[in-house]
C-alpha cells in the first residue's frame, strides 16, 4: 500500500490528537475514504501519552481486521506481526514487538474480563461503531466504566462513518466531536424500472451478464446469505462470461479464500466478488467500479418469548445501501446498480437496528455476571430491552452459570472463559469433565461454523464424520484445534459419537424434545414448545431428541440440526431438572379427574401412572381448573340460583363494603377455591357437579347478620294487591317486576327495594303478556299515561277490566289463551 499523505483525515489529525491529549476521549465522523482506520493509529504512535502502552482498534470482523491491519503495516513499510498485528478468533499474529493490535470486538471483551484496567493499553479505538455490534455496545460500556473507575488515563476514540455522533459523545461526558471529509470519487446511481422478478441469485446474476457486457471494471454483488451467493454462481456460469473470475466473500470461507475475493484480479481478467454485509465497510477491494445491490440482508433475530434466534432476510437500511454504493467510488469513478425501483429507495429505514435491541443477550449476561455488574448499572448508548436480558438471565440459571440471586457461579466463571456462546460453552465444560472434551470441541465448531458443504438431513452425527475428514486448515478444524487448546484436551479419534445427543442437551436442555405418538414425526420440547421434521428423515422415528437448530417462526418449529437421545442419559445427567409430581388432569371424554403420579423434565413426560387414591386437594383443584378453562357457565345455573346470584350482587353494588360479594362472572371465577371448593368434596364426576344447588352455595358465604337481612332488603318476589307473588328481576339495573296492569290495580306506590332507596322498574304488561308501560313513577302512571292506554285497550280487551278509577277498582288476574310464561 502506497503512503497517501493527502487523505482528508490528515486535516483533521491535529485536533484529534489534542482532544485524546486534553480529554482522553473524543467521536470522530469521517465518511468512507477518508482514511480513518489507515491513518489514526500509526498516527498516535508518537503521543507523548501513549509511552510505551500499546492502541488497541476494534474492528466488527475478522476479515476487516486482518485487511486493516495489513494495510497499516504496509503504510509503515512492515509485514504483519511486527508494530502492527491482529488478535481474532481462533486467529493471532502479534509479537513483543506490536504497538498496535487490530481486534475483533469478541477478543476486547476476553481482554477486559482478563485485566480489567487495560494496563498495557494506552487507548481503546472503536472503529466502524456505527454497525452498532452487540460487543461494540458492551464493550464502549465496559471501557467507559474502567476509565471512570480503575484508570482515568485510558483514552477512547470513536469513529464511524454514518453515525450521528452526538449520542456517543454525551454518553462519553460530552466528549469532542471531530469531523472529517471523505474521500470518494463519484458514483452514479442506476435503479430498476420495475420491480425485480424470479429468485435474489437470478436477478443478481443476469444483471451481472449485462454489466459485464456493457461496462468495464470488476463487479462487487451484495447479497443477504451463503445460499443466494452460491446460486448467484451457479446461475451465472450459464452465462459463459469470458476472462471472468468469480469469487464468494461470506463469514464462512476460511481466510484464504476471503483474503483472495479482496485482491486484485489475475492480470487480463476481471472480477466478480459476491459478498455478503462483510463487504459493507472497512474493506477496499481492489479493482471494482461498479457494485451491484441485491437491497437484501440477513440478521439475526432474537425471540425472547420462545429463545430461540433465526436468521431474518430483511431490506437494507438506507445507511448500508450507501455503504455499500461507496465501495464503487473508492479508487476511481463508479456506478451502483440497486436492484429495485427508485420510488422504493425512498422508504428505507434510516439506519438498520442495533444488535442489542434484537439479538440473544445470554453472552452479554454472562460477561456482565463475570464483570460483577448488572445491566442496568452501566452507561448504555442503548439499553438492552429488560425481555431479552430477563430470558439470557433464565437461560443462564438454567444452565448452573448464574445463582438464584443472579450471581455468577464456578460453572459460569469456566464458561465465561471460553469464546463461544453460553449454551455452547455448558457444553464444553461438561465435555471435559466427562472426558470427551475433543468430541465436544468438534460438535462446537460443527455448530458454530454452519453445515460442511453437501450434507442434507436432520442428524449432527453425520455432519461430524463429515468434518473429521476434512483438512486440518478447515474453518471448523481450526475452531474445534483452537477449543482443545482452550480446553486443554488433546485430539482423539472421533469415537463416542453416540454420545452426541447427550453433549447437544447440556447446549439446549430447554430442546430436549420427546416424539408425540402416532402421526408424523412431531415432537414436544421441554420448553412446551412443538417441533416437527419430514417423516422421511433417518431421526423421525426417535422417541428423545436433542435439538440445536429450530425454525421458531411456525406453530411446531421445524427440525433443522439434532442428536438422537435416549432415556437413560436423561435420566443420568438431567436428575437435577426432573420433577414428581401428583397432578390431577381433566379427563374430557369421562368427565372425572384423572390423578396420576407424573415424572417429567419441563414439558416432557418421562413416566406418568394412575394413582388409586388421589389427595382430595388435588381433586377439587382439578375441578376448578376445569371450570376457569370452560367458563363459570358450565355449572348449573338454575332459576333459584340465578336468582340468589343476582340478588347478592345487586347488594353489593349498593353497599360495597358491606357483608355482600360481587357476583359477575370474574369475580366468581376469581374466587372458586373461597367461595366453592369447599362444596367439592367428595363430588367425583361432572354430573355429580351439576347437582350442587348453587343458590345455597351462594348464601353459605353470606354470615348469620347478612342471611337475616338478605330477603328484607332484596326479596325475591313481590306480592302485588291480587295477591300473587311475582319474581323480581335482579339481573336488570334497575331491578324488574313484569306484572300484568289488572293485578297493580290498587297500589299507588312503586315497589322499593334495599329499605325504600331503589325503585323498581315495573312493567306493565297486557293481558296478553305484552309490555305495555314500564315506570318507576306508578303514581304517576294511573294519573297519567293508563287513561290513554285504557282508551286504545278496551276495545282490544273487552272481557277485562279498564274502570276508570283504577286505585279503587277490584284487582283481578287476567287470563287469555295467548298469555305468556313470566319472564
Amino acid at each position: 500500500m502506497t503512503y497517501a499523505p493527502d487523505l482528508p483525515i490528515h486535516q483533521i489529525l491535529p485536533a484529534l490528537t489534542r482532544a485524546l491529549a486534553s480529554e482522553g476521549r473524543a467521536v470522530l465522523q469521517a465518511p468512507p475514504g477518508a482514511g480513518k482506520t489507515t491513518i489514526v493509529p500509526p498516527a498516535l504512535l508518537d503521543a507523548p501519552w501513549l509511552g510505551t502502552k500499546k492502541i488497541l482498534m476494534l474492528e466488527p470482523r475478522r476479515l476487516a481486521a486482518r485487511a486493516a491491519a495489513r494495510r497499516i503495516a504496509a503504510l509503515l513499510g512492515e509485514t504483519v506481526g511486527q508494530t502492527v498485528g491482529y488478535r481474532v478468533r481462533f486467529e493471532s499474529r502479534i509479537s513483543p514487538r506490536t504497538r498496535i493490535e487490530v481486534v475483533t470486538e469478541g477478543m476486547l471483551i476476553r481482554l477486559l474480563q482478563a485485566d480489567p484496567e487495560l494496563s498495557d493499553v494506552g487507548v481503546v479505538i472503536f472503529d466502524e461503531f456505527h454497525e452498532r455490534a452487540l460487543e461494540a455496545d458492551l464493550g464502549l460500556a465496559l471501557c467507559w466504566q474502567a476509565r471512570s473507575v480503575l484508570r482515568d488515563d485510558l483514552r477512547l476514540l470513536v469513529m464511524s462513518a454514518t453515525l450521528d455522533g452526538a449520542p456517543v459523545a454525551a454518553l462519553m461526558d460530552n466528549a469532542p466531536i471531530l469531523t472529517s471529509e471523505g474521500r470518494a470519487y463519484p458514483v452514479e446511481t442506476r435503479f430498476l424500472d420495475h420491480d425485480p422478478k424470479g429468485r435474489p441469485g437470478e436477478v443478481m446474476a443476469a444483471r451481472i451478464a449485462r454489466i459485464v457486457a456493457d461496462e468495464q471494471g470488476s463487479v462487487l454483488g451484495f447479497l443477504p446469505g451463503k445460499r443466494e451467493i452460491e446460486d448467484t454462481i451457479a446461475a451465472l456460469k450459464r452465462y459463459n462470461l469470458a476472462d471472468v473470475q468469480i469469487m464468494p466473500l461470506h463469514g464462512n470461507l476460511d481466510a484464504k479464500t476471503q483474503d483472495a475475493a479482496i485482491r486484485p484480479a489475475a492480470s487480463g481478467r476481471r472480477k466478480i466478488v459476491l459478498a455478503t454485509a462483510i463487504a459493507e465497510t472497512s474493506l477496499t477491494i481492489n479493482g471494482v467500479r461498479i457494485v451491484v445491490d441485491g437491497g437484501l440482508q440477513r440478521r439475526p433475530g432474537f425471540d425472547p418469548r420462545s429463545g430461540m434466534t433465526r436468521l431474518v432476510t430483511e431490506t437494507v437500511s438506507r445507511a448500508s445501501a450507501d455503504q455499500r454504493r461507496g465501495r464503487a467510488g473508492r479508487e476511481g469513478p463508479g456506478i451502483c446498480y440497486r436492484l429495485w425501483r427508485q420510488a422504493a429507495d425512498r422508504a428505507l429505514i434510516a439506519f438498520t437496528p442495533s444488535d442489542i435491541t434484537t439479538a440473544d443477550l445470554a453472552g452479554l449476561v454472562l460477561e456482565l455476571a463475570a464483570w460483577g455488574t448488572g445491566a442496568e448499572d452501566l452507561p448504555w448508548l442503548e439499553a438492552p430491552p429488560p425481555a431479552h436480558i430477563a430470558q439470557a438471565e433464565d437461560l443462564l440459571t438454567a444452565l448452573g452459570a448464574l445463582d438464584d440471586a443472579g450471581a455468577i457461579t464456578g460453572l459460569g466463571r469456566r464458561m465465561a472463559r471460553l469464546p463461544v456462546h453460553p449454551r455452547l460453552a455448558h457444553m464444553l465444560v461438561r465435555a471435559r469433565d466427562l472426558d470427551i472434551g475433543a468430541l465436544g470441541c468438534l460438535l462446537a465448531a460443527v455448530l458454530e461454523e454452519k453445515d460442511p458443504p453437501g450434507l442434507n438431513g436432520v442428524d449432527l452425527c453425520g455432519r461430524l464424520r463429515l468434518a473429521d475428514r476434512l483438512p486440518r486448515h478447515a474453518p471448523v478444524q481450526a475452531a474445534a484445534a483452537q477449543l482443545r487448546r482452550l480446553l486443554d484436551v488433546r485430539q482423539t479419534p472421533l469415537t463416542r459419537i453416540d454420545q452426541t445427543g447427550l453433549l447437544l442437551a447440556f447446549a439446549y436442555p430447554d430442546r430436549i424434545a420427546q416424539r408425540r405418538p402416532g402421526g408424523p414425526a412431531r415432537f414436544r420440547l421441554s420448553n412446551g414448545k412443538g417441533a416437527r421434521m419430514s417423516d422421511e428423515d433417518p431421526l423421525a422415528g426417535q422417541t428423545w431428541l436433542a435439538c440445536a437448530d429450530l425454525d421458531g417462526t411456525r406453530r411446531d418449529a421445524r427440525i433443522y440440526r439434532a442428536a438422537a437421545l435416549s432415556r437413560p442419559e436423561i435420566e443420568a445427567h438431567f436428575a437435577d431438572r426432573i420433577r414428581t409430581d401428583e397432578v390431577v388432569q381433566w379427563d374430557g371424554k369421562s368427565g372425572r379427574p384423572d390423578a396420576r403420579y407424573i415424572r417429567s423434565l419441563g414439558a416432557v413426560v418421562l413416566e406418568s401412572r394412575k394413582l388409586k387414591a388421589p389427595p382430595p386437594d388435588l381433586i377439587v383443584a382439578a375441578f376448578t381448573d376445569h371450570i376457569r378453562r370452560k367458563g363459570i357457565n358450565v355449572l348449573n345455573w338454575d332459576q333459584t340460583a340465578q336468582s340468589v346470584r343476582a340478588r347478592i350482587g345487586f347488594l353489593a353494588g349498593r353497599q360495597p363494603d358491606g357483608p355482600w360479594f360481587a357476583t359477575d362472572d370474574a369475580a366468581l371465577t376469581d374466587t372458586l377455591e373461597i367461595w366453592l371448593a369447599p362444596y367439592l368434596a367428595g363430588v367425583t364426576c361432572l354430573a355429580e357437579l351439576k347437582r350442587l344447588a348453587l343458590g345455597d352455595v351462594l348464601l353459605s358465604g353470606l354470615d348469620r347478620a347478612a342471611r337475616q337481612a338478605f330477603d328484607h332488603l332484596a326479596p325475591s318476589h313481590w306480592q302485588v294487591p291480587g295477591g300473587n307473588r311475582h319474581r323480581i328481576d335482579y339481573r336488570s339495573h334497575p331491578p324488574v317486576l313484569a306484572v300484568k296492569l289488572q293485578e297493580m290495580f290498587g297500589q299507588t306506590d312503586t315497589p322499593r327495594l334495599f329499605d325504600g332507596q331503589v325503585a323498581v322498574c315495573v312493567h306493565l304488561l297486557s293481558p296478553a303478556g305484552r309490555p305495555l308501560q314500564i315506570t318507576r313513577d306508578l303514581a304517576g302512571f294511573w294519573a297519567g299515561s293508563y287513561h290513554r292506554i285504557k282508551a286504545g285497550m278496551k276495545g282490544r280487551y273487552p272481557k277485562h277490566p279498564w274502570p276508570d278509577d283504577p286505585l279503587t277498582a277490584p284487582r283481578t288476574t287476567p287470563r287469555t289463551a295467548r298469555t305468556r310464561p313470566r319472564p
